[in-house]
């Protein structure tokens, strides 16, 4: 983010309004902190533009919030927004433009990380329209949040996607096998007209030749032994929607001619049926295949490469983005934490030596990596040590020249502006930080954490913690910490 935006603070409760203001400012936010009333005055008087706004974030408020939002959005499109509201359900029938600004819903304890995750999304959201915006290209700006990154190629993606999301082309997305082409078809999907119809994957290459065709079409009670009853195929489940063939270049030669004919003609018939049907489906497809080369040798069609064909989107692998590799981290991090499959984090010397692993099963590898780490070491913190050791082969000279002690929270200040860990020698954030306070909370969260997993026993936490219980005792009373146990009891 460039030094001239500035956080929008709503909130109408004096308390939580002040609340808010400290922990923005606390993380490194120039904020123009009003109320439902004076938003706007607030803004004309402290901004020269509104476009410098690259996040609202509302809290308390005395007002209906479904048009304290749509006064925002007509007030300038290209602020999202971050609820702090205290109440997680969003207001009934929100139009999908506000929708799609909505980085985040809050719950009313406010906890660092989510409010920081929030701000990463609302802030990516801000780039990617004022960069549409300047382009002249502003549509139905969806910042696509599920495609993680912020390095120049995944942006360009983005930029694709902006494209063609909303036109009705087939889109051929080519790429590495886990570089994520199936969440580029979920999201152009979703940015469509279509977005309220099916969204029917099929994988060519997981099915055999011989079912193929009855997968796509379906077919009629007995029309091959098995049959013992009329099914339809993805077409016609896809009907209104958007089909994605993944994999598109395991597909037989023998389907490849059945495939062009249905994509001409706009119909099919099921195999074993005489009965000719309608279909309106997007095609969306994938390869991690050279389909180019594939045709020179005889072993895709030529015609229907270039049905596909009509908009490519490449996606790059995850070692020309390996910038992206802690927002990554962070985004696997959240869902597992959300999914309650155990959390882990990564100091900034395991950080540096992902960047400089070439990632043959790209992002799909580095999520198996996150889920090994949270097995391995539940709530912990995983070093170059812990790293598998192919890994660390590859990175042994960079992990010498770390500071060993630095621990860097994916998602959290140490990401450096945007996530660029390992481009700069510096590991504080664009902003600074109060060095205190920031290891206080990290000492009373490590303590809340050995309480939790050691059943509120203080010696066993102790012992996890490797200090004295006395001295344990002594840092719950200065964090007004309790037990788990006499929590949950009100003792």
């Amino acid at each position: 983010m460039v030094a001239a935006t500035r956080i929008l603070l709503i909130d109408d409760n004096e308390a939580s309004r002040l609340e808010l203001e400290t922990i923005l400012n606390f993380l490194g936010e120039v904020t123009v902190v009003s109320t439902t009333a004076d938003w706007r005055q607030q803004l004309e008087s402290r901004l020269g533009s509104p476009r410098q706004v690259c996040a609202a974030v509302i809290g308390k408020t005395h007002c209906d919030l479904k048009s304290l939002l749509h006064s925002i959005y007509d007030y300038e499109a290209g602020i999202p927004f971050v609820l702090s509201t205290g109440n997680e359900s969003l207001p009934a029938e929100l139009d999908p433009d506000i929708l799609s600004r909505i980085a985040a819903t809050l719950a009313a304890t406010l906890s660092y990380q989510p409010l920081l995750d929030a701000l990463h999304k609302a802030k990516l959201f801000h780039e990617h329209y004022q960069r549409l915006r300047e382009a002249g290209e502003v549509r139905d700006c969806s910042v696509f949040h599920n495609l993680v990154g912020n390095s120049e190629v995944i942006q360009q993606v983005r930029y694709m996607m902006s494209q063609v999301a909303d036109k009705e082309v087939s889109v051929l997305i080519s790429g590495e096998s886990g570089t994520g082409k199936e969440v580029v078809a979920r999201n152009l999907h979703a940015s469509s007209a279509r977005a309220e119809q099916p969204f029917v994957p099929i994988n060519c290459g997981a099915i055999p030749q011989e079912l193929l065709e009855s997968e796509l079409f379906g077919h009629e009670r007995g029309a091959f032994t098995g049959a013992v009853a009329a099914r339809a195929g993805r077409f016609e489940q896809a009907n209104g929607g958007t089909l994605f063939l993944d994999e598109i270049g395991d597909m037989p030669l023998s389907m490849q001619v059945k495939l062009l004919r249905v994509l001409q003609e706009r119909s099919f018939e099921r195999v074993g049926g005489v009965k000719t049907i309608k279909t309106d489906v997007r095609i969306l497809a994938a390869t991690h295949k050279d389909l180019e080369l594939m045709i020179n040798r005889g072993e895709f069609r030529e015609d229907l490469y270039y049905r596909l064909n009509v908009f490519p989107i490449d996606m790059p692998p995850l070692r020309s983005r390996t910038s992206d590799i802690p927002l990554l981290l962070n985004e696997l991090i959240s869902e597992m934490e959300a999914d309650k499959r155990g959390s882990v984090r990564f100091n900034s010397a395991a950080i540096r030596c992902l960047r400089h692993y070439s990632w043959p099963g790209n992002v799909r590898e580095l999520a198996n990596l996150v889920e090994r780490m949270a097995i391995l070491h539940p709530h912990g913190i995983v070093g170059v040590s812990e790293l598998p050791a192919r890994l660390r082969q590859q990175a042994d000279s960079v992990a010498r020249v770390l500071p060993a002690g630095v621990i860097s929270l994916a998602g959290s200040p140490e990401r450096e502006e945007a996530g660029s860990v390992g481009e700069s020698d510096s590991m504080l954030p664009l902003y600074g930080l109060d060095l205190k306070n920031y290891l206080s909370n990290l000492e009373k969260d490590l303590i809340e954490q050995a309480l939790k997993d050691s059943e509120g026993v203080v010696a066993r936490a102790a012992d996890r913690l490797n200090i004295q219980r006395t001295t344990l005792v002594e840092k719950m009373r200065k964090y007004k910490l309790s037990r788990p146990n006499e929590e949950a009891t009100g003792s």
